[in-house]
């Protein structure tokens, strides 16, 4: 989905034209649009509001759902400081709720009470929308685990999802495929599940070369010689554990434009925090006075897992883990997988230490692990629950874009309450929404155009090393934009955000120019029916290809996320 997938030759043959950033814009007359006038009074300074959602999961001190609530029972802390709560919304069984209910505990296992009251016909907004990645991590998983785990993933998704839900299947198989692409029909979702279970996974190799590591250190003569095993391993793991870690970052960023709520289900069999932390402890059983186990801490993977949380929060992504190992058996005492030397407290260290890294991923993005279990739909429901009942909070920090990590408390005024949500977010500058945004709409079914922007290809130019120049038009009505009256003329101050993908995903690096607009005063009145139009120029190879484009209107704050389709070439 990013460029970290793609081979450095063909994002060098995607990049932008240097074209692009001396394109000569012009204004052309056409046809009338729905775009009102700009009045030309307009005269004072741009104040970016800029509101942070936290989605807050509320429950008793018994893990009961509390439903019910109002901004007033909740107080909301950025690093440290109160926030005024400015914007409230309640979701309770996948509806929206009015104002004033009364609070309402509902035991798990118990007859609910009656729900608060609801509004059937209030809307769902946009931003609160739930968009589902469904992550099967094939590398990390055993085939038998995964495939439980997906039959009961069918019934979850089949029973628990709102219509209006939109859910994406993916698997990692030493590279991010798309096997389904966002939907709201869960049966589509299903049958790409099926066939996924027809597909190999990986774990049983991890668990061939744990076994050699271990048998190799037992044999070994001396200390040294068994820590040279142990670093071979390790660093084997370590190696194979950063593209995996990178792979989630890259679903995580690709997501970073969408609006709504968004989460992944994340599916394997573990993770290790620190990698071959359980070999270097078996070094240490069998030589007593081996000072080695301080080494394991080369192969701590704990940072890169908070930054991949760091980059979910800031993307209001979550985090819900699956452990599809389940109840784990200690392998020391399997006759297939037995090895001299190895015990259980080995066996013990190796199950926490993969256990570690996915209940991290869960709780400092306010998710959730499914863990110790080999009946998942039970931990699937509390899932669901997130999903139908939460609380959102909307504050307005006086920082805007400032690029910094800021945490995030929220506590409740009724005693006996349990409050999870996410731990803190990075305040994006306009720069990093306008490309996240613009990815998004390459990625993703996503298009919010609010400025009216359109998108017209020219003729393709092939070139003698086989590329095509193809030229684009970029239409925005000038009746949309806000203007700064000046001596003669009125002002206006755009970005223009562009990036391209390939059939197989490839992404180029989102480029941008900005678009400086100037208005004679004696023609403001008809820009109502007029659009400006810049002409920019991609390189691409043959084939179908894929356009987003994003406008930026930096005086008014306000964005426009396009893309359209066309084949290069023939």
């Amino acid at each position: 989905m990013t460029k970290a997938l793609l081979p450095a030759a063909f994002l060098a043959a995607l990049a932008l034209s240097p074209a692009f950033a001396q394109a000569k814009p012009a204004a052309k007359p056409a046809e009338k649009s729905k775009a009102t006038d700009v009045a030309a009074g307009f005269i004072g300074e741009t104040v970016n509001v800029n509101v942070v959602n936290v989605d807050v999961y509320v429950t008793d001190s018994k893990g009961n759902r509390v439903k019910g609530l109002t901004r007033d029972d909740f107080q909301l802390f950025e690093d440290g400081r109160p926030m005024a709560i400015t914007n409230f919304f309640s979701m309770d069984e996948g509806k929206p709720v009015t104002t004033g209910a009364p609070l309402k505990v509902v035991p798990n296992q118990e007859t609910p009470a009656p729900a608060p009251e609801v509004s059937a016909n209030l809307p769902n907004p946009e931003d609160q929308r739930l968009v589902l990645i469904v992550y099967v991590d094939n590398v990390n998983l055993r085939p038998f685990n995964r495939n439980r785990v997906l039959k009961e993933l069918r019934v979850f998704l089949n029973t628990k999802l709102r219509r209006e839900d939109l859910v994406m299947l993916v698997s990692y198989d030493r590279s991010v495929h798309v096997r389904q692409q966002l939907t709201s029909d869960p049966s589509l979702i299903n049958s790409q599940l099926v066939a996924l279970e027809k597909i190999s996974a990986q774990g049983t190799h991890a668990d061939s070369e744990r076994r050699d590591a271990l048998q190799r250190i037992d044999e070994a003569q001396n200390a040294s010689e068994a820590l040279n095993y142990a670093r071979s391993y390790a660093e084997s793991q370590y190696n194979d554990l950063a593209f995996s870690i990178d792979a989630l970052r890259d679903i995580v960023n690709g997501l970073a434009g969408m609006p709504g709520r968004k989460a992944v289900i994340y599916v394997s069999d573990g993770l290790q925090l620190i990698v071959g932390q359980d070999v270097y402890y078996a070094v240490q059983e069998k030589f007593k006075d081996t000072t080695g186990i301080t080494q394991s801490f080369d192969y701590d993977t704990s940072r890169r897992f908070r930054e991949l949380t760091a980059t979910a929060n800031a993307n209001r992504v979550t985090f819900y883990t699956i452990d599809a190992a389940g109840l784990r058996g200690y392998s020391s005492i399997s006759a297939e997988n037995q090895t001299p030397g190895q015990g259980v407290f080995i066996d013990q260290i190796q199950i926490q230490n993969v256990q570690s890294s996915i209940r991290l991923m869960a709780d400092e993005t306010g998710g959730k692990t499914i863990f110790n279990t080999n009946s998942f739909l039970p931990g699937l429901e509390k899932i669901a629950e997130d999903f139908r009942t939460y609380y959102s909070l909307g504050y307005s920090p006086q920082h805007s874009g400032d690029g910094r990590y800021h945490e995030i408390k929220v506590k409740l005024k009724k005693k006996g309450l349990v409050a999870r949500n996410r731990e803190g977010y990075r305040d994006k500058t306009a720069e990093t929404q306008m490309n996240d945004g613009t990815l998004a709409a390459l990625s993703f079914p996503f298009q919010s155009n609010s400025l009216g922007v359109d998108i017209n290809f020219g003729t393709p130019t092939k070139r003698s090393d086989g590329f095509f120049v193809v030229p684009v038009d970029v239409r925005i009505p000038l009746g949309k934009l806000v203007m700064i009256p000046r001596e003669t003329e009125n002002e206006a101050s755009a970005r223009v955000f562009v990036a391209a993908q390939d059939t197989q995903g490839g992404v180029s690096e989102v480029q941008q120019a900005a678009v400086p607009i100037r208005i004679p005063n004696d023609q403001v009145a008809t820009i109502g029916q007029k659009y400006y139009t810049y002409t920019l120029s991609l390189l691409m190879r043959a084939g179908e290809q894929k356009v987003a484009v994003g406008l930026r209107d930096d005086i008014a704050n306000t964005t426009s996320f396009v893309a359209r389709s066309l084949r290069v070439g023939g």
